[in-house]
């Protein structure tokens, strides 16, 4: 049998847990849907969008939906939907912003919303992540910045959020669509 321990609460997450019963208890009073119930109709929003879309191209997929941090996360999963990704990810990234459009023709607010098909971001994510730790390395080894191949914008962000959890700094660089991530020494 595993023995845990009461951990008293810092300030810190006081304070946190605090400000965000207040702006939930302001949300609540105030008659707005709090940020994950917002994220959350993002998501229903996107699915039925992306559902009317497999139904017309006569795809077959299920819709995962979920919140991620800060943003509504939809997945489309199933057999062969490689179509729906494209070469290097370029279908996907239009169907990703045709959803954010309708998302927004919706709620009249600007969506961040994130689209997968069939793991493909996923996958990426990890190359993406595996390569920025081997760049890291070697920005740790010489102290000479790195320059990376041309990039998305979403892989540019999972580059720099690998970066900066390993302590260090990176930057953009360049214009669209050549820009790339420079990995600067400490």
């Amino acid at each position: 049998m595993s023995e845990t321990s009461a951990v008293e609460p810092d300030e810190t997450s006081t304070d946190l847990s605090e400000s965000t019963e207040e702006s939930t208890q302001d949300a609540v009073e105030s008659g707005r849907p709090s940020k994950v119930e917002r994220l959350e109709n993002e998501g229903d929003i996107a699915a039925d969008y992306l559902e009317e879309l497999l139904d017309i191209a006569d795809l077959d997929g299920d819709l995962d939906m979920d919140v991620e941090g800060d943003r509504a996360a939809v997945s489309i999963v199933g057999a062969d939907l490689s179509q729906l990704v494209g070469a290097k990810g370029e279908v996907l990234d239009a169907l990703q912003e045709l959803t954010r459009l309708a998302v927004y023709r919706e709620t009249g607010e600007r969506s961040r919303l994130m689209l997968d098909v069939s793991g493909y971001r996923a996958q990426q994510r990890e190359r993406l992540i595996a390569l920025a730790t081997e760049k890291i390395a070697e920005v740790q080894k010489s102290g000479e910045s790195v320059s990376l191949e041309p990039m998305t914008s979403f892989e540019r962000k999972v580059v720099h959020d690998a970066v900066s959890a390993a302590g260090l700094t990176s930057e953009s660089e360049g214009a669209e669509p050549r820009r790339f991530v420079v990995i600067l020494p400490a």
